[in-house]
């Protein structure tokens, strides 16, 4: 009995084809918001897993003017960064973050 064949296959992993889907910049903003809107946590993977698509993280610590050090650590599962820090990060990489209202945040 002849076991059945199938022609293989070249799937490419998750992280593989999230790394290209974020080189699209319209994909890119959807995903970095819903990762704003999830936890800093979630939001710092999401920026780093951006950053690591969108030309690496030296390249984006010398176009923030931070060390690759500290850019590493900023976005680590610990991280904690300022403000300011994240601003500079993400004009950088020719972001912005935009504030719209949200009627459901707020008391009644």
């Amino acid at each position: 009995m002849a076991l059945c064949h199938y022609p293989r296959m070249n799937l490419k992993s998750f992280d593989e084809q999230l790394h290209e889907e974020l080189r699209d910049p319209e994909f890119a903003g959807a995903y970095l918001q819903d990762a704003w809107d999830d936890t800093l946590e979630v939001f710092l993977a999401a920026l780093r897993k951006y950053i690591q698509a969108n030309g690496g993280m030296s390249l984006c610590a010398e176009m923030a003017h931070i060390s690759r050090e500290a850019l590493y650590r900023m976005l680590s599962e610990k991280g904690n960064p300022e403000l300011r820090s994240i601003r500079a990060v993400l004009e950088a990489c020719g972001l912005h973050l935009a504030f719209t209202w949200a009627p459901e945040l707020t008391a009644a």
